[in-house]
């Protein structure tokens, strides 16, 4: 073979060789992530062609695909649209499935999921249509009405925990917005809804229960009691505790004050559980002092601050601040300085000391079936995140919160007959906004059924607890109550 044939030769023995190459990366190697692009519309019409699983509630679907008489096969519809849209997001041909568990949930909703993968095979062989699977929530449908009704017009978020299972029984994030125009195959009227929805400066899409951080405020201080009981800075409720009318602050020339400007008992002194139901913040501060901020930190680890949780919904990451001089450990002490949380995180707090310190791993799918309603999985066993504090303690911190229902500030979430542990809060944010208000709670006390944090953004009043005993409180009542069956 002369010179030029074999260098063509070669050449071309390359050129295949990077043909196979490149076609082997394209069908395995990257196939799933093109498949998933959001440009690539032939997958997306692929899947429109099939049936999508629907999402169960109380044995009704909120989100269920309907046969259309057009090239996309089957249409999305969501019943009632705004008091699940959070919960549900969006499918959607022009926008995806950004938002909900249509995205945290589309591999099982589509059928893709590798615990259909047997489904799939039948199908095959049978040649039916492959079709999404069920989800089956845990939502308690009369606690969703509750909380939705009554979080009414204010922006916020509701959380309600079975506290023994950690199952999601109430998710509801103000404001809503309607998924329905967003599914509609009038490519033109669902990219005007996303317009709108997308540019609204409320953020209707954005889920408050899971993705928006708030500072806890003085609902914290049960954090902060939990790690002083732990660290045996004090031993019990009756634990005599600073609470002078200002808290003088090492470091700095500003002190920590009283809302009241009052001190929190004679000779400057005061019980724990006395701190806890007026919300002393002179006595919680004082004991951020003695615990520093590295006790404070890792009590909060332990009811989840700082764990990234899906379920499968993502969350965002609650989180105290790392090396903490005194005065701002004093600060986090109360709920402020650079505390963040997610009120999913503050129903845990709740759920963890209603079930006896151990908290549990939150979810919101109670079951996936197949098209034909065979149970794929079932109800997951409940599964500990982790041991908060202990029996002892947890008995501590709930008869300090039962007597904040009973004595403190938190006497409008009492119900009649049923003892109410809870925890008012108002929680300063940005400078010339009224603080957002807030409420932790579980009922009963001595059987808990329900956990439950409330925030309503700008609803507290400056200078008081307030705005978390008198805005957030009665939403807490109203949907634990619904979950008794009051």
């Amino acid at each position: 073979m002369n010179t030029p044939i074999r260098r063509l030769s070669l050449l071309m023995a390359a050129l295949f060789t990077a043909l196979l190459v490149s076609a082997t990366v394209i069908q395995f190697v990257q196939a799933k992530s093109l498949g998933a692009m959001a440009a690539n519309k032939r997958t997306l019409l692929d899947t429109y062609s099939r049936e999508r699983g629907s999402i169960v509630v109380g044995g009704q679907a909120i989100a269920k695909s309907i046969p259309v008489d057009d090239q996309y096969k089957f249409l999305r519809r969501y019943q009632p649209g705004e008091l699940y849209s959070q919960v549900t997001g969006f499918y959607s041909y022009v926008v995806g499935a950004p938002y909900g568990l249509e995205h945290a949930a589309d591999d099982l909703l589509t059928g893709d999921s590798d615990t259909l993968f047997v489904r799939r095979v039948t199908d095959l062989i049978t040649g039916r249509k492959t079709a999404g699977a069920t989800l089956e929530l845990t939502i308690d449908p009369k606690a969703q009405k509750a909380a939705d009704d009554a979080l009414g017009k204010s922006k916020g978020a509701v959380v309600a925990l079975d506290p023994k299972t950690g199952a999601i029984l109430a998710m509801v994030s103000h404001p809503q917005y309607d998924p329905n125009p967003l599914s509609s195959h009038d490519l033109a009227k669902a990219s005007k809804a996303w317009q709108q929805l997308s540019t609204d400066p409320d953020k209707p899409y954005v889920n408050r229960a899971l993705s928006s951080l708030y500072p806890p405020g003085s609902t914290f201080k049960v954090v902060t009691a939990a790690a002083a009981l732990e660290n045996g800075v004090v031993t019990d409720e009756n634990s005599k505790v600073p609470g002078p009318a200002e808290l003088d602050l090492p470091l700095t020339s500003t002190n920590l004050p009283n809302e009241t400007g009052q001190p929190c008992g004679p000779n400057n002194e005061t019980t724990l559980i006395h701190a806890l139901e007026i919300s002393c913040n002179t006595a919680f501060g004082s004991l951020g002092l003695d615990l520093g901020g590295e006790k404070l930190r890792a009590q909060a680890a332990k009811f989840g601050f700082g764990d990234s949780l899906q379920v499968p919904l993502r969350a965002a990451t609650s989180s105290v601040p790392v090396d903490m001089n005194e005065p701002q450990s004093a600060q986090a002490a109360i709920g402020q300085y650079d505390v963040k949380t997610t009120p999913l995180q503050m129903a845990m707090v709740a759920a963890g000391i209603a079930n006896k310190g151990s908290v549990m791993t939150p979810y919101i799918i109670d079951s996936v079936r197949s098209a034909n309603l065979d149970v794929i999985s079932s109800t997951p066993d409940p599964t500990e995140l982790s041991q908060a504090v202990s029996e002892q303690t947890a008995s501590t911190l709930t008869k300090m919160m039962v007597s904040v229902v009973d004595n403190g500030s938190g006497a409008r979430a009492r119900i009649d007959g049923v003892k109410v542990a809870g925890k008012t809060g108002t929680a300063q944010h940005e400078k010339g906004k009224p603080p957002h208000a807030w409420f932790i709670s579980f009922a009963p006390a001595d059987d808990p059924k329900v956990a439950v944090a409330v925030v309503v953004e700008d609803g507290g009043v400056t200078g008081s607890e307030v705005g978390g005993g008198r805005v957030a409180a009665p939403i807490a009542k109203d949907v634990m109550e619904a979950v008794l069956g009051r």
